[in-house]
């Protein structure tokens, strides 16, 4: 009977997840040649192509699709087997994506206690807005994500946060000017339509003069005093001022989990109840 080498499947799962060769072996601490003669081996062991090679990195043919979504299952069970028969607690690995503003204002304490509680599992994080997120939940690249959903009523709401403007000060005198320049996030995302919708809302005229899913180039801009930016209040920096008056109110978003898997591994159970709990009481 042939047996597949687990070796194999986890520096296959991590090359799936990173996209790229170059990119898995600094996760794995092998050369980007020896991982290359690995995949080829199991493409040769499977007869089929895993991959398609491009310029810019890989790609999963529907093989590859289909061996990672039972690889993942494989290889959490294999670390699960391990950590109950060693008694040793949890193990395995996850990724774990998050929106900038998130990372900043939350992660810490989160990964801190849960590291704490947890020293055998190694987690990587993923900071992208939750537009990108959830295709790469698709894509199984990342195992979990906080992402941002403008249904606050939806049971599956962690935390709420108030989205705010904020500008260099709190009465800056961009405010007077007939069309209000503003600094946001790309077009698809929650703060760019709450903006926009605000202000149509009220006949505000406004321009789009700096758009970009960097939190630090949004803060910039707004730090110039030429733009004025939306930001969840908890990434306010302590330098910036919440501008109330003069501005249509903005909406609250909610803050949930969503998983590549239906059934995740026991890790990523542990870190998504971990979240729950801690992340209301930071």
């Amino acid at each position: 009977m042939r047996n597949l080498d687990l070796a194999l499947l986890r520096n296959f799962a991590v090359i799936a997840r990173a996209g790229s060769i170059s990119l898995a072996s600094l996760q794995v601490g092998r050369t980007q040649s020896t991982l290359s003669m690995q995949m080829q081996r199991l493409e040769d062991f499977l007869e089929q192509a895993l991959f398609h090679r491009t310029g810019s990195g890989v790609r999963l043919t529907a093989a590859g699709e289909k061996l990672l979504a039972h690889a993942e299952h494989l290889l959490a069970g294999h670390d699960e087997i391990l950590a109950e028969m060693e008694g040793k607690g949890l193990k395995g690995s996850m990724t774990l994506g998050c929106p900038e503003d998130y990372s900043i204002a939350f992660l810490p304490g989160i990964i801190e206690r849960f590291l704490d509680q947890h020293p055998e599992v190694e987690l990587r994080m993923v900071c992208a807005p939750t537009t990108e997120l959830r295709p790469m939940l698709l894509r199984r690249q990342i195992d979990l994500a906080l992402v941002s959903i403008a249904d606050v009523s939806n049971g599956e709401t962690i935390r709420t946060e108030d989205f705010v403007w904020v500008g260099k000060a709190a009465e800056p005198e961009i405010l007077d000017r007939v069309s209000l320049p503003l600094a946001l996030s790309a077009p698809t995302t929650l703060d760019y339509r709450a903006a926009c919708d605000a202000m149509e809302a009220v006949n505000r005229r406004y321009r789009v003069a700096f758009a970009s899913n960097s939190l630090a180039g949004l803060i910039a801009f707004a730090r110039s005093g030429h733009a004025i930016s939306v930001l969840t209040r908890t990434a306010v920096p302590s330098d910036l001022h919440v501008i109330s008056a003069g501005l249509p109110k903005l909406p609250t978003i909610g803050i949930a989990l969503e998983f590549a898997e239906l059934r995740p591994s026991s890790a990523v159970k542990a870190l998504a109840d971990h979240v729950r709990t801690v992340l209301p009481t930071i």
